[in-house]
């Protein structure tokens, strides 16, 4: 049994591949770019972009089982699902996981409409935004300043996404389940902060910005950071129109996206891990001069 893994060398998709390894599974891995692709040895590693079903016959090509990712370049939803969904039917795929972005594309729906078993991952917060958007900004000044700071959330470890679809591509029971992916625990970027200081044993502080003191400093004074939620927000949109809608978001309540579920638990039968238990992974990432870098398809909430 071969599966083939979509997104194979960013933030999720890399753990599916090792996951699947460790099942004693063959691996496809699909990648814009296989020159560039670090995967493990046994691997086989397939030139394709799900963006353009031109390019994705071969990749599945004898596969039995599929992850896909919902979503493109730059996080745009994928306008080409019933491509997909039609060729994978004709290879022979018969069981799918589907990873969702930050909103519903043509793929679901697709899936859904045809004659695959399909199971649908949507996870909350990645674990991993935390490198992507504090790192730079811990390494060099030990300070995070962000409005909100008591939001609430319960990111999940990259790694548990993995082993969630692995399993569901391995074993039976999932078909025509939707999973609400969480960690163990609603966190806010206070406790992130406060556990990172922790893991790297140094004195890293968080400090809150006002809404105002985040327009005048993100928009007036040109100061905006690079945040993943920026990425997936509509394009086009200007430095004030950006941090208006991080501001909604982050000061809405949201009771899906602050609730915390069991589902990696019941389908991989352990506990997920902890923001802490992430954060000591990855400490070397928040000193300085560390090279670690985020990947390409991570998940922002």
């Amino acid at each position: 049994m071969t599966v083939l893994v979509t997104g194979a060398t960013g933030t999720v998709g890399a753990h599916v591949v090792r996951h699947l390894l460790r099942a004693g599974r063959k691996v496809r891995a699909l990648t814009r770019d296989p020159a560039s692709a670090h995967l493990p040895e046994g691997v086989e590693v397939i030139a394709g972009d799900l963006t353009d079903a031109t390019t994705l016959a071969p990749a599945f090509d004898g596969v039995t089982a599929a992850h896909l990712i919902n979503f493109g370049r730059g996080y745009r939803p994928l306008r080409n699902g019933q491509e997909i969904v039609d060729l994978a039917l004709r290879a022979g795929v018969r069981a799918v996981t589907v990873l969702g972005g930050w909103e519903t594309g043509s793929l679901e729906p697709a899936v859904q409409a045809g004659d695959l078993r399909w199971t649908l991952l949507r996870p909350v917060e990645f674990m991993a935004n935390t490198l992507a958007d504090w790192g730079e900004s811990l390494r060099t000044t030990g300070v995070v300043r962000e409005p909100y700071g008591d939001r609430k959330s319960p990111p999940i470890h990259e790694s548990d996404i993995g082993a969630v679809a692995a399993a569901v591509l391995t074993q039976d029971g999932h078909a025509g389940q939707a999973y609400h992916l969480t960690g163990p625990e609603v966190v806010t970027p206070r406790d992130k902060v406060r556990m990172l200081a922790e893991a790297t044993g140094r004195d890293l502080r968080f400090e809150e910005l006002t809404p105002g003191r985040t327009r005048q400093e993100w928009v007036t004074e040109g100061g905006r950071p690079e945040r993943l939620l920026f990425r997936a927000f509509p394009p086009g949109l200007g430095d004030a129109e950006l941090v208006e809608m991080l501001l909604r978001l982050y000061g809405t309540p949201n009771e899906l996206g602050t609730t915390v579920t069991d589902a990696v638990e019941k389908v991989t039968g352990r506990p997920a891990r902890t923001f802490a238990e992430w954060a000591a992974e990855h400490a070397g990432a928040f000193r300085p001069g560390s090279a670690e870098r985020p990947e390409a398809d991570r998940k922002v909430s």
